[in-house]
């Protein structure tokens, strides 16, 4: 099957296909007369697979490990294990400093509500420029 026909059958675009094609996490033939590339069930089940790692938040270099340690006949399991375990963390991380943003946000908001407009040829924006973050003053204070 071509790249369209690949990308139909899995709900993807052309472009992903290309891609991961591209990065060789997909390695169809290229047919000598026109060059095109023809795709195998394999590269469908292959294309599910990433598809399905990535869902999970693993990276294409995450995913090109977890080929490679099948490819070399060994179980990619507690390699997956460990890389689910990293990607989780850096998540939760990330998540945290969401929380973070979206308090800061929800506390600018609050100020902002209680101040008037203003401008002046010294400032911006009088608002974020006298903006006073409470985390970081309670962070201040306890010092």
């Amino acid at each position: 099957m071509y790249v369209k026909q690949l990308a139909e059958l899995m709900d993807v675009t052309t472009d992903t296909v290309r891609y991961y094609t591209r990065v060789k996490l997909l390695t169809p033939s290229s047919s000598d007369s026109n060059g095109y590339h023809q795709y195998s069930p394999g590269d469908q089940k292959r294309l599910r697979f990433v598809l399905s790692a990535r869902q999970l938040g693993f990276s294409v270099k995450d995913i090109q490990n977890i080929i490679n340690e099948s490819e070399q006949g060994h179980c990619p399991c507690p390699l997956t294990r460990e890389l689910i375990a990293q990607r989780l963390a850096e998540t939760e991380a990330l998540f945290q400093e969401t929380l973070k943003l979206r308090n800061r946000m929800q506390a600018a908001l609050k100020q902002w509500d209680a101040t008037p407009n203003g401008a002046s040829a010294e400032q911006v924006c009088s608002l974020i420029e006298t903006f006073v973050d409470p985390s970081s003053e309670e962070a201040n204070h306890g010092s």
